[in-house]
């Protein structure tokens, strides 16, 4: 594989590789190590790369992979994380940004329902494509999906009765 064919087959995944591990770890710093990695181990397996079928698969399996790995070593820093995921429901409610209220609500969510609401709902792929990157049946992904949505729309629904009770008491 020359250089050319790998940045145009390898190299121009790196912007969702990026966004999928963003997902796992919820640092940026650690995201891009997790991609610059994958991206050197892919570069020097460049020749068996050929092999798989969907690379666009097998790179995102890789990051998950890659992410969890790095997880279970505690090789993540997580104190931004853990900040942004226990911040005060005072403070999220003052922010005033549904987009980012959201956002939490998303990364507060199962590492399973966290990977297939963003493989479906950000990055757009079928159901049979997200079981195969994270390996699980295409039913499970339907209920994780479901779970998913369903406890995202019962914060986003509770986060606007409590500011209707706000506005109402003013």
């Amino acid at each position: 594989m020359t250089h050319e064919i790998f940045k145009n087959t390898v190299f121009c995944l790196k912007d969702e590789m990026y966004r999928f591990a963003k997902r796992f770890v919820m640092s940026s710093d650690e995201a891009e190590d997790v991609v610059q990695d994958l991206m050197m181990k892919f570069w020097q397996k460049k020749e068996e790369l050929a092999q798989f079928g969907n690379l666009k698969s097998y790179a995102l399996k890789s990051v998950k992979n890659e992410c969890l790995n790095r997880l279970k070593h505690h090789d993540v820093k997580m104190g931004f994380a853990d900040f942004q995921l226990h911040r005060s429901e005072l403070y999220q409610i003052e922010t005033n940004n549904l987009k980012e209220q959201i956002i939490a609500f998303i990364n507060g969510l199962p590492e399973k329902q966290k990977a297939v609401i963003h493989l479906k709902d950000v990055e757009e792929y079928e159901v049979s494509e997200i079981s195969e990157i994270l390996e699980m049946e295409e039913n499970a992904v339907r209920v994780n999906l479901m779970r998913a949505r369903t406890k995202i729309k019962e914060q986003i629904q509770n986060l606007m009765d409590f500011e209707n009770r706000m506005i109402e008491n003013l």
